[in-house]
């Protein structure tokens, strides 16, 4: 067999090891996405008509901030899901199974990989639902073309990948399980200052630029663009940037460490 092939077969067995272990232990999954299913409801529910009133002048309805608030916690969703995957690679990493793994004939980066692609799956399956329950309280994109959504399915999968890598690192630097939920905890925390809730604009100008130039802010303006049909301008090139370049961080700093000898 070539070293493609052993690599593909490697991989598609840590895949479905990676998939059985969130099958039987949905605990964790569960909870993380959660959070932004309970900050949906209540943010339209309970804040809705505040929020919704303040961002449209006092003019705007509950379904215009629906409208607003669902393409961010699309994204904040995916930094939910990704926590899970820091746990399981430190859970690899601390409880001798990648020790074990190294002493098999197996395609060394069938392990990580295998990481990866199970956890981008999972983000788009969570996003799925959460955007299905954005969908039954009343959230409607009746004005993107197939085009615009295949590109806004792109954007999703992209800075899945993007945060899973990132994650796939915190999980391998981290002692235990506990710490890598921890250190993962800025993947929750970042989209809560992004223009989720709000716009850039109504914010503090010493905070703006803060709020503006993180990674969630692009690629949520450049997400409610292709869905809502708002301004996109810039914000699709940042976002694909950022994308770009936590995906390259993140995989040569999981890759070093992977490969570096153990102690």
């Amino acid at each position: 067999m070539s070293t493609l092939t052993l690599a593909v077969r490697d991989t598609t067995t840590m895949l479905r090891r990676n998939l059985l272990h969130a099958r039987r232990y949905p605990s964790m999954t569960l909870n993380l996405l959660l959070t932004p299913i309970m900050l949906l409801l209540l943010f339209v529910y309970i804040f809705g008509d505040v929020m919704s009133a303040g961002i449209g002048g006092g003019g705007a309805d509950r379904s215009d901030y629906i409208a607003y608030l669902v393409p961010g916690l699309l994204l904040m969703t995916i930094g939910s899901t990704t926590i899970g995957t820091a746990v399981s690679v430190s859970n690899d990493m601390t409880e001798g199974i990648i020790a074990r793994f190294r002493t098999m004939a197996i395609h060394r980066g069938s392990v990580i990989t295998g990481h990866v692609i199970g956890s981008v799956l999972q983000s788009v399956v969570s996003v799925v639902l959460v955007g299905a329950v954005g969908a039954a309280i009343g959230f409607r994109s009746t004005d993107a073309t197939a085009l615009e959504w295949l590109a806004a399915l792109g954007l999703l999968a992209l800075f899945a990948l993007a945060l899973t890598w990132i994650a796939v690192g915190m999980g391998m630097v981290s002692p235990n399980a506990e710490a890598a939920g921890n250190n993962a905890m800025p993947l929750i925390f970042l989209p809560l200052i992004s223009s989720t809730f709000v716009p850039v604009d109504a914010m503090p100008g010493w905070f703006q630029p803060i709020a503006e130039y993180q990674p969630f802010t692009p690629a949520i303006e450049t997400l409610r663009g292709l869905l809502l049909g708002t301004e996109i301008g810039h914000n699709g090139w940042l976002a694909l940037a950022w994308c770009l370049v936590l995906t390259a961080l993140g995989y040569f700093w999981s890759a070093s460490v992977y490969n570096r000898d153990p102690k």
